[in-house]
């Protein structure tokens, strides 16, 4: 976790001045096809498409869909091994009538063999420790003893073996995604239905991946439940820091619903551990269309400074000191300018905030009289003009410093 750096006074004022820069966790690189998670690359979106993957037009369709709107490695699920050998030619067509985009294969119960098959195909395989080797639950059990604990420990690394040494071999990735929905019994009955017990299911699973020189590696500790999931992921952060591991991780809130709370509920989540600096990869998972998650995980990238993909909009809330229509001048200020990807541009109502509100914004939009705006470049007001034509000298401003690019 994080620490809150220790301020320093500064030498142009009396008042603390704190590092807000987030200090990511230091974990290996990963590559997947084209893109690497983690060593220090920018964190990376991910998504998941709808389709049943024995449609392979539709299916190449989808994945090229979310390529296109930002998703830069696309999931799809693969729960035979029909579905497996599928994927073979969802891959070939993509390449034919699109491009390599790096995918994932989802393997969930008993599912050695169609990971063996996929991972021919793929980049990476994701599988559920709770469920790729199926454990038949006992009405009756009381307990585990550390005996019939070891020995589906080693019935798992026996199973588990042949996908790692294929992975391993032909430098392709597994993603470990613990559910906390879905964890095996013997860990309910040894640790119960905590973190706890979705830490020691993934590090379970890294073991055996490590007994055979396997490193290429990515974590998810997913849960429907927002405190239940950042406690997972913040474990374990700090049991792989303690046992020098450096796997990055995949954040995500699964099954976040729909609409305004599914994306409130995500961001809160994701954005609590990106803020300590924990995670590499990111999948906001909504019951909408794949496509209208990518631009929540770029929205929570950019208001943490994680990365950059758009303008960013500085505007006050209004008030009665307000000198126009804030809400429609910034609505007309980003259909503008939204084009212009990596600006910080400033819309403020007023002049008693606006110049140090907006300090850090390359342009400025400040009401200063009635019908009359002033333009900023920075803190210099670079000129005064009538209302009617803020945008068009905005516009205009930007143009001067040839930083405009047409839309």
């Amino acid at each position: 976790m994080q620490t809150l750096p220790t301020p320093t006074t500064s030498t142009a004022s009396s008042q603390p001045t704190f590092d807000t820069t987030i200090k990511r966790r230091k974990t290996r690189p990963v590559k997947v096809g084209d893109i690497t998670i983690g060593g220090g690359y920018p964190v990376v979106v991910q998504s998941m498409i709808n389709e049943d993957t024995l449609d392979i037009d539709g299916s190449v369709a989808a994945i090229r869909r979310l390529h296109e709107v930002g998703c830069e490695i696309v999931r799809v699920t693969v729960p035979s091994m029909a579905h497996a050998k599928a994927l073979a030619e969802i891959k070939h067509k993509l390449k034919q009538t699109y491009k390599d985009v790096p995918i994932v294969a989802d393997v969930h119960h008993n599912g050695m063999k169609i990971a063996l098959e996929v991972a021919k195909h793929i980049e990476k395989v994701r599988i559920n420790p709770g469920l790729y080797v199926f454990e038949k639950p006992n009405a009756n059990r009381t307990e585990y003893t550390q005996a019939e604990f070891e020995e589906i420990g080693e019935k798992i690394a026996e199973t588990l073996k042949p996908l790692v040494i294929s992975l391993r071999d032909q430098g392709k990735a597994m993603r470990i995604g613990v559910n906390h929905g879905s964890l095996a019994e013997r860990m309910l009955f040894t640790y119960g239905d905590t973190p706890e017990g979705m830490v020691e299911s993934a590090l379970e699973f890294i073991r055996i991946c490590e007994s055979l020189d396997f490193h290429n590696i990515v974590i998810s500790m997913k849960a429907s439940r927002v405190p239940v999931m950042v406690a997972a992921y913040r474990l374990m952060a700090k049991r792989m820091d303690d046992l020098g591991m450096d796997y990055p991780l995949h954040l995500g809130v699964t099954e976040a619903g729909d609409g305004e709370y599914g994306r409130i509920k995500s961001t809160a989540g994701i954005a609590a551990l990106l803020t300590d600096g924990i995670g590499d990869t990111i999948r906001v998972s909504l019951t909408e269309a794949p496509e209208k998650e990518i631009p929540v995980c770029y929205s929570i990238l950019q208001a943490l400074g994680l990365r950059k993909t758009m303008v960013e909009y500085v505007a006050c809330p209004s008030c009665g000191r307000t000198l126009f229509n804030l809400e429609e001048v910034l609505h007309k200020v980003r259909e503008a300018t939204k084009h212009l990807t990596g600006l910080d541009i400033a819309v403020m109502g007023c002049i008693v905030n606006g110049p140090g509100e907006m300090a850090d914004a390359d342009y400025g939009y400040v009401g200063k009289t009635p019908g009359y705006i002033s333009l900023y470049r920075g803190r210099e007001e670079i000129k005064k003009v009538p209302e009617d034509k803020g945008v068009e000298e905005l516009i205009n401003l930007i143009k001067a410093d040839d930083r405009w690019i047409e839309p």
